[in-house]
């Protein structure tokens, strides 16, 4: 499928501009050797409430996902297939109104065919959470996915 290192930056040019990533408008933002940052931007089609021009949880569950698959493949240094085999968001508080949201995953242990994430979504103040998330994925070695 994809072969090389995975640049986060590069590759997000392709993972964050096609279907649901791309539909939701996801931005890449920063990365390390083992995270990964993205922004959902706010747009009002996003909201669950008219009344209350906040993001809806859902989207931001999205964003959480992704971030965290993006994790794993910079851990990994490579792109390969993940599941979302567990995948639980604490919705702590509704973000800010018209605000974007910021998510950061950590994939902090990997193990032959899984692979565990936590992160945190904020819309501006990294202390003041909308979302927490804690999650594993399942690896998926390509030769066997055939």
């Amino acid at each position: 499928m994809f072969s090389g290192p995975f640049d986060p930056a590069v590759m997000s040019r392709l993972l964050l501009t096609r279907a649901h990533p791309g539909w939701l408008g996801l931005r890449y933002r920063d990365h390390g050797d083992d995270w990964c940052e993205l922004e959902l931007p706010w747009r009002a089609d996003l909201v669950s409430d008219e009344g209350s021009p906040v993001l809806a949880s859902g989207p931001i569950v999205s964003l959480l996902d992704m971030a965290a698959g993006m994790a794993i493949w910079i851990a990994n240094g490579e792109f390969r297939p993940v599941a979302t085999l567990d995948l639980r968001t604490d919705y702590i508080r509704p973000s800010h109104e018209n605000a974007s949201v910021i998510a950061r995953v950590t994939c902090y242990r990997r193990t032959r065919s899984a692979a565990f994430v936590r992160g945190r979504a904020h819309d501006g103040n990294r202390d003041d959470p909308v979302a927490e998330m804690s999650g594993v994925f399942m690896t998926i070695d390509p030769a066997r996915a055939a």
